[in-house]
């Protein structure tokens, strides 16, 4: 998947719970309006797409205030030292989580910021059906295209 087919899977949820692309296209990266596909595709390129990522207006409406979501969270093995010493290996199965809390995209803000790829991170957050999607490319073993050709 692409980087460009990315970041319209992300604007239309954060469309979705109110965000004006438009307008924040026309207000903060070009006056005129070159339309939905031209937009995204200028933004897909030159590592503009930060720009939208973490543009606070972006992210409230992608986590839209107060809104329920539900995202799952990948399986995650470890090593942890058990109560004799030993050294053990914890594995974590993947879980769907879901939350409500009224400023979470403040939180989230953060992750993303720390993330090794923002992109990647908000894309955990979209629909269940986007995440099997997502899930079904990763296991035919078919790499994530974000250089946005």
């Amino acid at each position: 998947m692409s980087l460009k087919e990315m970041l319209q899977l992300l604007v239309n949820q954060a469309q979705h719970n109110g965000f004006d692309f438009q307008r924040w296209f026309q207000a903060h990266i070009h006056a005129e309006w070159p339309g939905r596909d031209q937009a995204l595709s200028y933004l897909s390129v030159e590592s503009r797409h930060y720009a939208l990522l973490f543009s606070h207006d972006f992210v409230r409406h992608y986590w839209h205030t107060g809104a329920r979501i539900s995202f799952a969270v990948p399986s995650i093995t470890y090593s942890r030292v058990n109560s004799r010493g030993e050294v053990i290996e914890v594995t974590r199965k993947p879980f769907t989580r879901r939350s409500i809390k009224p400023d979470a995209w403040k939180y989230h803000l953060r992750q993303m910021a720390a993330a090794e790829d923002p992109v990647l991170y908000l894309c955990r957050f979209l629909p269940t059906a986007h995440q099997a999607y997502q899930r079904k490319i990763s296991a035919r073993g078919n790499e994530t295209d974000l250089t946005g050709t």
